[in-house]
């Protein structure tokens, strides 16, 4: 076994999700926005909802097309780099992906070319459907994923048969209670995504004196749905923990920085730990909240890490710190949604440029607590791929080597840079142009075998550009 080549192929697997799940997070959020939109344009009439679907329908185009062009490599590397893994679990996970692609690729692959050209073309109400349908597709995929996800944190319903995991029964692999909490949770991460980003858009064009009515919408909107959906968020967070917290010992204890039994246990604020000398230096904690928070008791024993062989438990700086990190963020969005929320019903939001910056600078908060969420989760299950049952180091391709896997990993590198800057790049200039911008607005003549119709300009109707447009 090269356990540089193992090294590698991780920091690769690493790389390719952390940056592949920022686009689905994303896309995920604008399907569910962009079906709002389109439902009050049909309730309502307001041109405005009208505008605004249209500028973040092209956001939304570009976010899934990257989403997809950066997920496909990923099952290329359960066969390069992950071949043992792919060989004994493949009769689990490959029906699984199998499942994503007849219901929620289906879905999406059916519907986008109705919600990118069918406006003009299908019955109002069909076109509603269809925006209705992609984001049922992308929750969809959500689904799979994390139910793959979930019994790879902790297999249910299998048997071992010739050195292969065998499913035995689908109900409870599907139906794990871990993925009616861990699915929520992804997917109301996804939501606040979709939300910040959109406050935020707003908070800038408030800033910029532009776009007046949709940066009012925005904003609005935006921060009333995190400030309902966060408190909610933050219920599944702790569900989520307590799963980690019967299921995952060792990653609950390096999650709390915890080296040694407790009982009643504290509950460690901000700490150094330091696994050489298995201690917490620097600890500020605060006595029996551990115990309250791990299994809601004032008394209760909670387990450390030295209970766990040294080769059995996961390196405790990264879930330590990052779950701190997710958990700081969430806080931020949750003060930021609430305090901008109430200042909007008090009408006085657009005259607080201070949080006007503030939420304009939050932008990037949800897809931190996304990512230091997902490096809790995965770099705490080590060092299993299938927790308690296949180790990481068996799940790697045998004859793999260090040349092979180095050279893999800077190609991936290259390439998703490439793919990351352009794509920032003309998403950026779609945010710039705003609402009533050409880059952002589709002409009504534009039809898919005649694609160059889309270099007609915007749409003629003024609408927009005038306070009716509120």
């Amino acid at each position: 076994m090269d356990l540089t080549a193992l090294l590698l192929s991780r920091l690769q697997f690493a790389f390719t999700v952390s940056f592949h799940i920022v686009f689905p997070s994303f896309s995920i959020g604008l399907a569910a926005w962009l079906t709002v939109l389109d439902a009050l344009h049909l309730v309502t009439g307001r041109p405005a909802y009208r505008v605004l679907f249209e500028f973040w329908l092209k956001i939304f185009g570009v976010a899934f097309g990257l989403g997809v062009v950066s997920g496909i490599v990923m099952a290329f590397q359960f066969g390069t780099n992950w071949s043992e893994l792919s060989r004994m679990s493949g009769p689990v996970q490959g029906p699984l992906l199998t499942y994503e692609t007849f219901t929620a690729f289906a879905l999406e692959a059916s519907f986008f070319g109705v919600l990118l050209f069918g406006r003009a073309r299908v019955p109002r109400w069909f076109f509603l459907f269809s925006t209705g349908m992609v984001a049922l597709g992308t929750a969809l995929s959500a689904f799979w994923i994390m139910v793959n996800n979930s019994w790879m944190q902790a297999p249910v319903g299998y048997a071992i048969e010739n050195g292969a995991f065998v499913p035995t029964d689908w109900a409870a692999i599907i139906f794990s209670p871990i993925v009616w909490v861990r699915f929520p949770h992804m997917l109301l991460a996804s939501f606040l995504t979709g939300a910040f980003c959109v406050a935020a858009t707003g908070a800038w064009y408030q800033l910029r004196g532009i776009c007046q009515a949709e940066s009012r919408i925005m904003l609005r909107m935006g921060l009333y749905c995190a400030a309902v959906l966060l408190p909610v968020q933050l219920l599944f967070g702790h569900l989520a923990g307590d799963y980690v917290h019967d299921y995952q010992p060792a990653k609950f204890a390096a999650i709390e920085g915890r080296w040694h039994d407790e009982q009643p246990a504290s509950e460690v604020l901000i700490a150094l730990p330091d696994p050489e000398a298995e201690t917490d230096r620097y600890a500020i904690s605060i006595p029996v909240l551990g115990s309250l928070i791990g299994s809601m008791s004032f008394s209760s024993k909670e387990v450390g890490l030295t209970d766990f062989a040294p080769q059995d438990r996961p390196p405790v700086l990264i879930p330590f710190f990052a779950f701190r990190i997710m958990v700081g963020c969430g806080l931020m969005m949750l003060g930021l949604a609430w305090y901008g929320a109430y200042l909007g019903a008090k009408q006085r939001l657009g005259d607080n440029r201070l949080l006007l910056w503030a939420i304009f600078l939050s932008f990037p908060l949800p897809w931190i607590a996304i990512l230091t969420g997902w490096f809790t989760a995965e770099v705490g299950r080590q060092p299993w791929t299938v927790y308690g049952v296949l180790r990481t180091a068996d799940a790697m391709t045998p004859f793999l080597t260090t040349r092979e896997a180095t050279i893999s990993l800077l190609v991936f590198c290259a390439v998703y840079a490439f793919i990351f800057v352009f794509g920032v790049f003309y998403t950026y200039r779609l945010l710039h142009a705003g609402p009533v911008g050409a880059l952002a607005l589709q002409p009504v003549a534009a039809m898919p075998n005649r694609p160059m119709s889309a270099a007609q300009g915007p749409f003629t109707s003024n609408v927009h550009h005038t306070p009716a447009g509120e």
